[in-house]
């Protein structure tokens, strides 16, 4: 699959480079603007698969950005970026048809979350790797398969899945309640133990490798650290 296309508004030159990279080192492919209509003039030349626009730019604000991009894009996705918190400012974004909406300061890692919810919505999805290298393993998310040399473990379906996700967030934290909703398809408290079961088999199926962890983050999920 080809890298999901983004454009990014957002005038804050500082806290743009550091989501471009950010979101150029995770697979996308992300171009800044820096102001409102730079960034309607990058959308007129360029094909792009999601808008992130800050609401607060000179020349053109993201709400007029957004009306201008939908006259060309009816069916755009749009993610607002914004420090206020204001309901009316929240209401006009949903107005506009923002698919959704997020408050300064943030996670860029609910970020790279909120925008591969909205692709999956509009029926696009980011393309994620689905074999990968996990220190002296090769675990092979299609195949349901963790090779360890000449030993090869097969795994489970959700086993499969929740490695998956660890994987594809690595050194990052995979949040709880969205690995939840993607794998149980419910974040309820049963399901919540029956992860926590899977993550303790996926520690035994990893024991091998002391480089190799899946650790706690109190109050929002786990990591899969490499060293």
């Amino acid at each position: 699959m080809e890298k999901l296309k983004v454009l990014l508004a957002e005038d804050d030159i500082n806290l743009g480079s550091l989501l471009e990279q950010y979101l150029n080192a995770k697979d996308y492919d992300a171009d800044l603007y820096d102001d409102g209509e730079k960034a309607y003039n990058g959308f007129a030349k360029k094909e792009y698969d999601i808008c992130i626009l800050d609401v607060m730019m000179p020349k053109k604000d993201g709400f007029t950005l957004a009306k201008d991009i939908r006259k060309i894009n009816d069916k755009m996705p749009i993610i607002f970026l914004t420090a206020k918190t204001l309901k009316d400012d929240v209401f006009e974004g949903f107005k506009l048809g923002a698919d959704d909406y997020i408050t300064k300061p943030f996670n860029m890692e609910e970020l790279i979350l909120r925008i591969d919810a909205v692709m999956r919505r509009a029926g696009k999805t980011h393309a994620e790797k689905t074999v990968f290298n996990l220190g002296k393993f090769v675990f092979d998310l299609n195949k349901q398969t963790l090779k360890d040399g000449d030993k090869t473990t097969k795994l489970t379906t959700k086993e499969s899945e929740l490695l998956g996700m660890l994987s594809n967030h690595k050194n990052d934290v995979l949040e709880r309640n969205y690995a939840l909703r993607e794998i149980w398809k419910d974040d309820n408290y049963f399901n919540a133990r029956s992860m926590d079961v899977y993550i303790t088999k996926l520690r035994k199926h990893l024991k091998n490798d002391n480089k190799i962890q899946i650790i706690n983050v109190h109050g929002k999920g786990y990591k899969l650290i490499i060293s």
